[in-house]
């Protein structure tokens, strides 16, 4: 789905459909983020989002003022490479993948795992999210130990990537990436700004880098501030979907949000890293999208 949007100064496009997307990650939201652009604003001044992730969303919308963070620096320093020198991180990407398309896979793997376990580094992460078992880049809570084995698939050869970091840099062209902890970048939020929320999920993603950490109740603050000061907020969060047995249902204020819709996201590639590559045709996953407007 692709929608008129309006960037002021009499200023309109069509919010573009992304081919590919640059990085593997857990809830990653490539495949429906047409359909989430969809119910943003017509009108708004610059783009937030402060779960940053595979940037999926941001990407779509491609906006021309936009603030992209996260509280994991080597994540978000992928991102200010993509911008800055996105020759660089196709250096990083060439090399590993050669490193282990000319030796045991495995093998090659777990060094480039090694390295990135010993000092956490962006160059590592790129490879590793690409290439780890169905992109599930999992961390252990204890020291952010990342432990995904080797994916099955063969990762993508440098020449593909390179044509994906081209795309992706034009995309992001309009772009500030920050660490920057998610209260900190809504608290920046100005008036007719659209922030978007992609937070960790409480019953099946606290794998993920300082997730274990994630209040729910502390967004919903700042949801409210941003609300109070006439921020437009869209927040993605559980919807009719298990982790494990237990169907997540999560309680919201009833006075926050004006509109609940709910978007079919498919099957759940982290179950089906849970329950040892199962087809899973009774895991369909629905994502709530609720909006403050």
């Amino acid at each position: 789905m692709q929608r008129l949007l309006d960037f002021g100064e009499g200023r309109f496009r069509l919010a573009p459909k992304c081919r590919s997307q640059l990085l593997k990650w857990i809830g990653n939201k490539q495949r429906f983020a047409p359909e989430i652009v969809s119910f943003f604003p017509a009108r708004f001044g610059t783009y937030i989002e402060p779960f940053l992730g595979s940037a999926a969303v941001l990407a779509t919308l491609a906006p021309r003022r936009a603030i992209g963070s996260d509280v994991f620096q080597p994540l978000v320093e992928i991102w200010q490479t993509l911008r800055s020198d996105p020759a660089r991180l196709n250096q990083w990407y060439s090399g590993r993948w050669h490193s282990v398309a000319n030796g045991e896979k495995i093998a090659e793997y777990e060094k480039i795992k090694a390295s990135y376990n010993k000092s956490p580094n962006a160059a590592d992460l790129l490879f590793l999210c690409r290439s780890c078992y169905g992109g599930v880049v999992r961390f252990r809570k204890a020291d952010g130990y990342m432990s995904t084995p080797c994916g099955i698939h063969r990762p993508i050869n440098p020449e593909s990537f390179a044509r994906r970091v081209e795309e992706w840099q034009k995309r992001t062209a309009g772009t500030e990436f920050r660490v920057m902890d998610y209260r900190a970048a809504m608290a920046a939020a100005k008036s007719g700004d659209v922030v978007y929320c992609d937070p960790p999920y409480r019953d099946s993603q606290t794998i993920l880098y300082g997730a274990q950490a994630f209040d729910l109740r502390e967004l919903f603050d700042a949801i409210r501030d941003c609300r109070s000061r006439g921020v437009y907020v869209v927040l993605s969060i559980d919807g009719t979907k298990r982790s494990g047995t237990t169907l997540c249902d999560v309680s919201i204020p009833d006075d926050l949000f004006e509109r609940e819709v709910f978007v079919n996201c498919g099957r759940s590639m982290l179950r089906r890293f849970q329950l040892g590559g199962q087809t899973l045709e009774a895991e369909v996953v629905a994502d709530r999208l609720l909006l403050t407007y």
